[in-house]
């Protein structure tokens, strides 16, 4: 509650923009100073983000993963919910991307792409039976236990109008299958090329923890198919651990393109398939201008190689432009290939080839034979490569961002935010575990030639996300340090140049008092805080409640809310010059944010990776409240990111935790994180609000 309310008080920084003179444009032969940019907050109460996408209009959508898909307009400064998703969340899933389509815009085309996990039969965990988790999926059984998990990532595109997203205009164009119930490695992508060809990222849904750091290859029978990732990654007859290229028609049909993989027709073999052998491409941008298409992509976590099974963990990038293998996973590199393993026997058996790899797996339904591996661009590890070491040292979490491509008709007046030439070309490379983003140089043939900061001395808070806006500015939807849930801060931003023309976007400030209460509420607006760098006179716009109208132009206004709702009550802020920028803070009318504690695990509580965990959740609000709608999620943390490996429902029960085989938790930064959350029930004009609370156990030795 404390954490929440700090955050709408604290204000949210929007920005719109206004014609002004600009100075000389020609392209700078060294980085413009960190000085030159300006970072701007949009939405800094953005649920758990996930990814962005900006309209040509420069407004903005934004999705989480629990199935918001969130608006801000850069007019107003507002963030409404413009769709909610109803969706199947255990593990890593839910609403994982957003997308426009290229043609977005123009003769009436307002398609909008979504990649997400429909709820479907898959079963969920019955709270009134608390010593059993139903929404597990058995790591060992039968076919018919396992078949009862087997679910989609569903493709889909809805028709945005106005403000909204239409879900009922929903056209499905491609399921992904996965085996729910157990993690990992479900994230997407979407990006479209220069020949309106859509490229569908996805991860190989395979669980790394019981593989010791290493190729999770498991083939044993009765064993969960979930262990063994040559079903997917590596199998030439399934969509996982691959980049689709299709072409999207009419009615959410589509074509497949010459040039993937596999030639269409060729028996056990998707066509779909442009590369493949990749564990989890959570981030893949499209160089629209030279066809290049950017890739990120990671081994498993294994600190040190280990010569009876193979390298350490590795992030990648690579610069695709053709159709190829990458590996996974029986290559960390081209060079860098896995030893099989036998999970039976504990032996390990030769080097896997990468040049002529073999999937010899019974999960297999595919080509036994599969293309070479690629060699990527870039590859590094946790501590100094030789090869890269402008990469630094730390967690791997490698994430491909967008090549700018500049305009120099952006900044002659229209769009004094845009980027300096200097930047043109240039892909961004974003690491979420180490807080930065890079540039990658690359010659006319792909190859890399360098390596260079990107604004080091601003921050960048797990950047799980980056765009270039067709005002030429840089978007960036950050996570923020924490687990599966609303970090503190979690933000959308742009960065904008301010280099042009010297002048700075207003930074607001908005609180309220009081922030919640019964109808007919009054409620006392301040704008103290607010200020402009530049000492320009200043002009207020409050827009207090649900629509575009505004409601005063006085800096510390009184307004009385007389029906139950929540409202997010926005002040724009406008300099001498036209740049804009907004903060809001949350007001409810009616309701009250329910206020969640976790009585049991505590926070440091000692415990060893394999034990039962019982859990007991407090939760206090003015509505009754139901057990029932308790959610509690145990994520297996490791450095600055985690997965969540199961969710469990009730205000008591237990979890058992499970064993990261390969890692030790007294040197590999290792935690058992439990979040709690509670959405009420709202109705009769009440909007339904979440509390949440989390706790970090400390382990000691596994089991």
């Amino acid at each position: 509650m404390k954490r929440r309310l700090a955050l709408a008080v604290a204000g949210l920084t929007t920005l719109a923009l206004a014609a002004t003179p600009t100075v000389a444009t020609a392209a700078p032969t060294a980085a413009p100073p960190d000085s030159a940019f300006q970072k701007v907050t949009l939405n800094d109460t953005p649920g758990e983000p996930m990814d962005l996408a900006v309209l040509p209009d420069n407004r903005v959508l934004h999705v989480t993963r629990p199935g918001e898909v969130w608006l801000h307009d850069p007019a107003t400064g507002r963030n409404t919910l413009a769709a909610m998703l109803d969706v199947y969340r255990h593990d890593e899933e839910g609403l994982q991307n957003v997308a426009i389509d290229p043609n977005f815009g123009r003769a009436g085309n307002n398609w909008v792409y979504l990649y997400y996990s429909p709820p479907m039969d898959t079963p969920v965990d019955d709270p009134s039976t608390p010593d059993v988790n139903e929404g597990d999926a058995p790591a060992w059984g039968t076919a018919a236990d396992f078949e009862r998990f087997e679910g989609v990532i569903r493709l889909s595109r809805f028709r945005f109008v106005k403000d909204k997203l239409d879900l009922t205009t929903e056209q499905r164009i491609l399921d992904v299958p996965v085996d729910r119930g157990i993690c990992c490695h479900v994230g997407g992508d979407i990006a479209f090329d220069a020949r309106g060809n859509l490229y569908l990222s996805t991860g190989d849904d395979t669980n790394p923890f019981e593989s010791g750091g290493y190729a999770p290859i498991d083939e044993r029978a009765g064993r969960n198919p979930a262990y063994d990732a040559q079903r997917t990654s590596a199998n030439t007859n399934d969509l996982r651990g691959k980049i689709l290229r299709i072409t999207v028609g009419r009615n959410g049909s589509y074509t497949v393109p010459d040039g993937n993989l596999f030639p269409k027709g060729t028996p056990g073999t998707r066509p779909e398939i442009y590369l493949m052998g990749l564990r989890n491409p959570f981030r893949i941008e499209l160089n629209r201008e030279t066809g290049d298409l950017y890739v990120a992509d990671y081994s498993p976590d294994a600190g040190e190689p280990d010569p009876s099974r193979g390298p350490a963990g590795h992030g990648k990038w690579l610069a695709a432009r053709k159709a190829g293998n990458y590996g996974w996973p029986y290559c960390a590199t081209a060079e860098l290939p896995y030893r099989d393993y036998d999970f039976a026997t504990g032996a390990s058996g030769e080097s896997f080839s990468c040049a002529a790899p073999i999937n010899e797996s019974p999960n297999n339904t595919g080509l036994r034979k599969l293309p070479p591996v690629e060699q990527p661009q870039v590859w590094y590890s946790y501590g100094t490569s030789e090869r890269f070491p402008e990469l630094g040292t730390g967690g791997i979490g490698p994430m491909a961002g967008p090549a700018y491509d500049f305009d120099r008709r952006a900044t002659r007046g229209r769009n004094p935010v845009a980027w300096p030439a200097y930047h043109d070309g240039k892909p961004l490379f974003h690491e979420w575990t180490r807080d930065y983003v890079k540039a990658l140089q690359l010659n006319r043939r792909g190859d890399l030639t360098g390596i260079e900061p990107v604004l080091p001395s601003v921050t960048f808070d797990n950047p799980m996300d980056l765009e270039f806006g067709p005002d030429g500015a840089l978007y960036v939807l950050e996570y923020g340090d924490g687990y599966f849930s609303e970090n503190p801060d979690a933000q959308l931003a742009r960065i904008d140049h301010t280099g042009w023309t010297g002048n700075h976007t207003p930074v607001p400030r908005a609180s309220a008092t009081p922030t919640d209460g019964l109808a007919p509420l009054t409620v006392a607006f301040s704008s103290a805080g607010t200020r402009d760098e530049d000492g320009d006179r200043l002009t207020y716009e409050w827009y207090l409640d649900d629509d575009d109208r505004v409601d005063s132009r006085a800096a510390n206004p009184t307004f009385t809310y007389r029906e139950n709702g929540r409202y997010d009550a926005t002040l724009k802020v406008t300099d001498r010059s036209g740049l804009s920028a907004s903060a809001s803070v949350r007001i409810v009318v009616g309701n009250a944010t329910p206020v969640v504690e976790l009585v049991n695990p505590v926070e440091g509580q000692a415990f060893a990776f394999g034990d039962t965990v019982e859990f007991e959740v407090r939760v206090t609000d003015d509505q009754p409240v139901d057990c029932a709608r308790v959610s509690v999620t145990y994520i297996l943390g490791h450095d600055d990111h985690g997965h969540p490996q199961t969710t469990a429902n009730g205000c008591t029960g237990s979890i058992q935790t499970t064993v990261p085989s390969g890692h030790d938790p007294e040197n590999d930064n290792l935690t058992g994180v439990f979040v709690a959350s509670y959405t009420d029930a709202g109705g009769d004009g009440l909007p339904a609000l979440t509390g949440s609370d989390q706790v970090v156990l400390v382990p000691t030795i596994s089991h």
